[in-house]
């Protein structure tokens, strides 16, 4: 379900120990310039949307010029000192989850959070902090990958739901199916009764959009499942999105994040940009489907989107 290119245990360890980038120290005193690196490294996190979206990024820039090579690194804690320390160029990220990570990484672990709903606020405070570790976090486009909660189709028909609010209005108890730390997360259980008023009567710790999740939706064991906004398998369950239309989730836009010495050029940037004008939620959650659901290759799924979208040259023309 994920092909991807790995790291080697021995890459692994190197990575962990030469890694480090800037100390905490010298964060201000990163003056390089722009890189413009012919090869470049382009970092997946080695899941699904993470392997598509690091195969659009290595495509675009081979259809600009550039050589490249993917590595799958899952752990955040190992690939982002290597992206800090130049040995892994480019990596997707999600703004609001990364912005916390490095506020967490640069202040401790009881560091506020800095993400937000609001983009302009998340992304501004994202990049506070990354420049000063030497990486560059490149412009947002229009998808988003948020944490999201789906019913039942049926449960939706019959209740008029379209909305995280119309749920809250309906007065219907919610045993809800989520992970374990869902009773704390203030974007899970205690955030859905205090901004929607939805009366949630148990978590079921069934994880975050698992199959064993939404089965227990489906067959009506469960009213509602937490899963996430690019989520390609719900059909299959019989599931629909409930709209956050109070924006609960924080601003966990796409984007790409490159070390600025090596590849922080105009170059980089107009190409990746390029993604920007296309690429929608929907679009994120179809390609999912396909990996996770048809059982195709990233690769192939990622060529034919790019292709489609007129991002790259179809063969033969």
């Amino acid at each position: 379900m994920r092909p991807r290119h790995a790291l080697a245990v021995a890459s692994l360890a190197v990575l962990t120990a030469c890694a480090t980038g800037p100390s905490l120290e010298n964060q201000g005193a990163v003056t390089e310039s722009p890189g413009d690196s012919k090869h470049l490294t382009i970092g997946s996190a080695g899941f699904t949307e993470s392997d598509l979206l690091a195969q659009m990024y290595a495509l675009l820039l081979q259809n600009a010029g550039y050589s490249t090579e993917i590595l799958s690194v899952t752990n955040r804690e190992i690939y982002e000192p290597a992206l800090e320390s130049g040995q892994i160029d480019v990596v997707p990220e999600y703004a609001a989850t990364f912005a916390d990570w490095l506020n967490a990484k640069a202040n401790g672990p009881k560091a506020g959070t800095v993400g937000s709903p609001d983009l302009a606020v998340t992304m501004t405070a994202l990049r506070v902090l990354a420049t000063p570790r030497g990486l560059t976090v490149l412009d947002a486009g229009k998808a988003v990958d948020q944490n999201a909660f789906a019913v039942s189709a049926a449960f939706a028909k019959k209740y008029g739901l379209k909305t995280l609010s119309d749920l809250g209005r309906s007065r219907r108890p919610v045993r809800l199916a989520a992970g374990d730390e869902c009773v704390q997360r203030p974007y899970c259980e205690p955030g859905l009764k205090k901004t929607y008023g939805i009366d949630i009567t148990a978590v079921d710790p069934k994880g975050v959009g698992t199959t064993q999740a939404k089965q227990a939706v489906q067959s009506g064991q469960d009213q509602m499942v937490l899963t996430t906004t690019t989520d390609g398998t719900l059909d299959e369950f019989g599931l629909v999105l409930l709209a956050d239309d109070k924006h609960l989730q924080n601003a966990d836009y796409i984007v790409p994040v490159v070390n600025r010495s090596r590849a922080g050029s105009a170059g980089v940037t107009k190409a990746l940009g390029k993604l920007n004008s296309v690429l929608t939620t929907a679009d994120l959650a179809a390609m999912n489907e396909q990996v996770d659901s048809w059982r195709r290759l990233p690769e192939d799924v990622a060529r034919d989107y790019l292709e489609s979208k007129g991002l790259l040259p179809r063969p033969g023309t």
